[in-house]
């Protein structure tokens, strides 16, 4: 690897997960017992179930299956950085805790493809944002169902790329992105071949012999815009369809014929011109995946997920954050307290930006304990240093691990986090209660 490149692992899920309840457990699907952590989570979910009365609830609050994933992976330190839903599609973006201040230009949005492009049982759903100032693009989408719309399928993909914009110089549209993922329930299927010789090369693991027939893989030798995206070997058994709660493809009368709808692609645009010297849009060194595979431990749905694990090799664009914050001497509810903070590289400051406490192990960006207005609360002001002021009585009584994080409203993101640092009980002025007379 050169020496200006670090690798950064990424995991990724799609699920068409059929309106089920979430598993009470997701160890699997996330690799929790892999000895490499990733450094990033995309989810992707389709057909998360979006009743009238579920769907209200869902928009008020985290979704079961959000706040699964959150609850799972805030212990093992990561954040949910973004999300964004469109009735039954729903995109995750966790990170690592120490990335996050490296995550910038972050912006989500969804297109309809459903009835007459106003229904939103089908479309895609998108996170775009800057890592390490490298510019990737996160496309969930649910495609047209039904073995003779192939090239609907095509047609809905091209219409989606179209009608996704971003605010931003630099990648407007999602094709622009240096890299991006293009994942979810395509729901393409495998033609020709009979019942009888898809179920026996599965059985057989002769996988091999149904990839040419396989419509995506067809669509791809007379589509160019499909001939810029990647995917890994579909080395592991059809993920569509199943009978619930079992590995036993469809036995109703409709008998569907198994296929590989659920699928993980990638991008990287070609560059047209050479690089800058101040190009901080550098391509990765290299994207590697490390895996494709489907995992037939669930069967909540009548789709099995399909994971696909990343590294990433990223030139080094910047190693400091734009803000450094510290807690000053010791917090706790008993006294007023005070944050320091260094710009440590100019960046737009408002007088909406905050600093949040949060404690560590906290799920996103809006799990904080309390906030403070960083310009309201400023008590003193040089070129490398300023205060801000914490009032006693925001600080949590009982105390704990906390962090402090820096959110920069024109920038729409973290900018700086804290070491973890202590946060002591609050003392009873009063002191314990007197036992009281002996022997009374």
């Amino acid at each position: 690897m050169p020496s200006s490149s670090v690798a950064r692992r990424l995991h990724m899920v799609t699920w068409n997960v059929a309106t089920a309840d979430p598993p009470e457990d997701v160890t699997s699907l996330l690799h929790l017992n892999s000895p490499k952590s990733p450094d990033l989570y995309v989810i992707g979910l389709q057909e998360v179930y979006s009743g009238p009365l579920r769907f209200m609830s869902d928009m008020a609050f985290d979704d079961p299956w959000s706040h699964l994933f959150m609850s799972t992976l805030a212990p093992l330190g990561y954040i949910k950085v973004s999300s964004i839903r469109m009735q039954g599609l729903l995109l995750l973006f966790f990170s690592k805790v120490d990335h996050v201040p490296f995550i910038r230009d972050i912006q989500a949005t969804y297109t309809r493809t459903g009835i007459f492009h106003y229904w939103g049982n089908k479309g895609g759903v998108s996170i775009r944002l800057s890592f390490y100032g490298h510019m990737l693009c996160f496309l969930n989408c649910h495609l047209a169902a039904h073995m003779k719309y192939a090239t609907e399928r095509v047609d809905e993909f091209e219409y989606i790329l179209d009608m996704q914009t971003f605010d931003s110089r630099k990648a407007p549209g999602i094709l622009d992105h240096r890299l991006i993922f293009w994942f979810g329930d395509l729901n393409f299927r495998i033609e020709d071949h009979g019942m009888h010789f898809v179920r026996s090369c599965i059985n057989n693991t002769t996988y091999n012999l149904l990839w040419s027939k396989d419509q995506l893989t067809m669509m791809k030798k007379k589509e160019p815009l499909l001939q810029e995206f990647e995917e890994g070997a579909l080395d592991f058994q059809p993920t569509y369809k199943f009978d619930l709660n079992s590995d036993t493809y469809d036995s109703s009368g409709k008998k569907r014929k198994p296929a590989w709808t659920d699928r993980i692609l990638w991008r990287m645009r070609p560059r047209t011109s050479p690089r800058k010297e101040d190009d901080e849009d550098e391509d990765p060194e290299l994207i590697c995946q490390d895996m494709y595979t489907s995992n037939m431990e669930y069967s909540i749905s009548d789709h099995k997920p399909v994971v696909g694990t990343f590294t990433l090799e990223l030139r080094k664009m910047y190693t400091s954050p734009l803000v450094r914050l510290q807690p000053e001497g010791d917090w706790s509810a008993d006294i007023d307290a005070m944050v320091l903070y260094s710009p440590l590289q100019p960046f737009p400051s408002s007088t909406w930006d905050w600093i949040g406490l949060y404690k560590v192990g906290f799920t996103s960006m809006s799990d904080y304990i309390t906030y403070t207005w960083v310009k309201d609360d400023e008590v003193s002001l040089n070129d490398e240093l300023i205060q801000v002021y914490v009032s006693k009585e925001e600080i949590p009584v009982l105390g704990g691990e906390c962090v402090l994080c820096y959110y920069s409203s024109t920038l729409e993101c973290i900018i700086g986090i804290s070491e973890p640092f202590k946060v002591n009980i609050e003392v009873d002025p009063l002191g314990p209660a007197s036992p009281g007379p002996q022997g009374l």
